[in-house]
């Protein structure tokens, strides 16, 4: 619960935040009267701004937080870390730091999730997508998070036409919230191009959206084993196979990696960097310790199928960060008992880098992403 003092009365509202973080300690109501700079002190000191306001001017007050937090050092500042691995980990560092200030930025919104300021827009259905149904419980949450849930209702609206799953109406995926959307192309596209081994079963593990689940059915598998154990990809996934007729042929199960049994295909897309993540959304992207990757390398073999084969679909962006090595990644795959059958790889297309001092912007401009095809030895 978070809990402050206004108009010389108690308030408490559930505090909610997807990246876990405690609510701020001290609270200040903000208005239009507020400037950027003295708002900007204050979030910087950890006070919460609790906007009582133009919903439209807080949406102003963000981005003017957001280029103060932006500013390049001064001239004459220590020169960056010449290791990419350190300077991976400082800029993530940096950007967890203004990632925190601008979530100083706070809305309360009342039971039924509507926001009761100047100029607001009805957010009810993005929230209750988000959050589950409302209880009747008044909240308060950073402005920054829930435009972040306004840009995922219109992802999930909308959908992302995947090419591979066939002719348009009926190759749309869409993405929940906290659900990585399969914008990136690359990784569908190699296992739509594969030979595919002759199966009439396949598990699909860390499945997401289930795009390649559909993919794997609508290439012909006749059943596919789908696991997740984030129940917002277990639902979206189930939603994307009812819109597109595949219910039937793919079922979505919870798991930690490996549904029970054997198959002569199993294919896996675990997140490519080695990394701590700070919200849901991440977990698509960053793994501490490789946990997911290590994990489905050394339990491949007991859930391959005679003859089977395991798709690894690996970007290595790890590589390129110093954050894990090629040799490692070959030292795991032979330590879990299994040889490369061949490989493909595919190279992403990114945009121009938006922060050119981002190290990862850096990596993708020589990123590949491949798809390891691996059997188990003897």
């Amino acid at each position: 619960m978070l809990e402050w003092v206004e108009q010389e009365q108690p308030r408490s509202a559930r505090w909610r935040s997807e990246a876990g973080s405690a609510p701020p300690r001290r609270i200040q109501p903000a208005d239009d009267t507020m400037t950027a700079d003295a708002a900007y002190r204050l979030a910087s000191e950890g006070t919460g701004l609790l906007w009582r306001g133009d919903f439209q001017n807080a949406r102003q007050l963000l981005q003017a937080l957001a280029r103060r937090a932006d500013r390049k050092p001064r001239k004459g500042a220590p020169a960056g870390p010449a290791e990419p691995g350190e300077a991976f980990h400082r800029h993530r560092m940096a950007q967890g730091q203004r990632a925190r200030i601008l979530s100083m930025l706070l809305i309360e919104l009342a039971g039924d999730y509507a926001i009761a300021l100047r100029r607001a827009p009805d957010l009810r259905l993005a929230c209750a997508e988000a959050w589950g149904p409302p209880d009747g419980m008044p909240s308060v949450a950073s402005l920054r998070e829930l435009l972040g849930l306004v840009g995922a209702h219109e992802w999930r609206k909308k959908g992302v036409e995947i090419a591979a799953l066939g002719p348009a109406p009926n190759n749309r995926i869409h993405a929940h919230y906290g659900v990585f959307s399969p914008v990136r192309g690359e990784y569908i596209d190699l296992v739509a191009q594969a030979p595919l081994p002759a199966t009439t079963l396949a598990f699909d593990i860390g499945t997401g959206t289930g795009v390649l689940a559909a993919l794997l059915a609508r290439r012909g598998v006749q059943r596919v084993v789908a696991t997740d154990q984030d129940p917002r990809a277990l639902a979206c996934a189930r939603d994307n196979m009812a819109r597109l007729g595949l219910a039937q042929r793919v079922e979505v199960v919870e798991a930690d990696l490996f549904p029970p049994g054997r198959a002569p295909l199993v294919v896996c897309n675990p997140p490519w960097v080695p990394g701590r993540a700070s919200s849901p959304i991440e977990r698509a992207v960053y793994d501490e310790g490789s946990r997911m990757l290590r994990g489905f390398l050394a339990g491949l073999a007991a859930h391959l199928g005679p003859g089977g084969e395991g798709w690894l679909v690996l970007s290595d962006l790890a590589e390129h960060l110093g954050l894990r090595s090629r040799g490692e990644l070959l030292e795991w795959i032979e330590a879990a008992g299994l040889q490369v059958l061949g490989r493909s790889e595919a190279r992403p297309h990114h945009p121009k880098a938006s922060d050119p001092d981002d190290p990862l912007h850096a990596a993708r401009s020589r990123e590949v992403t491949a798809l390891w095809r691996l059997g188990a030895r003897g």
